[in-house]
């Protein structure tokens, strides 16, 4: 699982068994969404591709780094939206899309009720959140419509991924980077 990143820090384990515990009420589970996202989303963009830029500073002039690509989150509603804050404070330059998927009851896969996206994804590096990865089905439900707009550098992160969701997506795109 090369492309799967498990993110062992000691304060995201201390927030995601906040989270787990049923004795958590409302305020502190969002509390402890926003701090997991926050830390999550730093390793999930410590690979971001970066290009060299020279800037004046008030003695002379700099070598420094600015992102290759304009950052796009892309949040799979509803839940995607608890830990939407959080990044935004970390990447306030982002732009914000939307996925809504729903599941089918009788087909059990999931469709899109609603798409917020810019019709060209092809320059954007995409985080994708979902914070559960169960089935898998819909990451791969968005992952296909982020790729009919173009998307080519995606990143998936995760609260929590099940083996089967992690194996159903890489049967999609198997070089996709999950961050859980």
């Amino acid at each position: 699982m090369d492309c799967v990143t498990v993110i062992a820090h000691p304060l995201v384990q201390h927030n995601l068994t906040k989270l787990r515990d049923s004795r958590t009420d409302p305020e502190a589970f969002r509390r402890g969404l926003a701090e997991v996202a926050g830390l999550m989303v730093y390793e999930a963009t410590r690979s971001l591709q970066t290009k060299s830029i020279t800037v004046s500073t008030p003695l002379t002039k700099a070598r420094g780094v600015k992102l290759k690509h304009e950052v796009m989150l892309v949040p799979i509603l509803r839940a995607g939206l608890g830990m939407l804050p959080s990044i935004l404070q970390l990447i306030p330059h982002a732009r914000v899309g939307f996925v809504g998927l729903k599941r089918s009851e009788k087909t059990l896969r999931a469709g899109v009720y609603h798409k917020s996206l810019p019709a060209d994804l092809s320059s954007f590096e995409i985080i994708l959140i979902d914070p559960m990865l169960a089935t898998g089905g819909s990451a791969v439900a968005a992952l296909k419509l982020l790729e009919e707009r173009g998307a080519q550098r995606i990143r998936l992160v995760s609260l929590v991924a099940a083996p089967e969701g992690i194996a159903r997506v890489h049967e999609h795109a198997p070089q996709l980077l999950i961050f859980t």
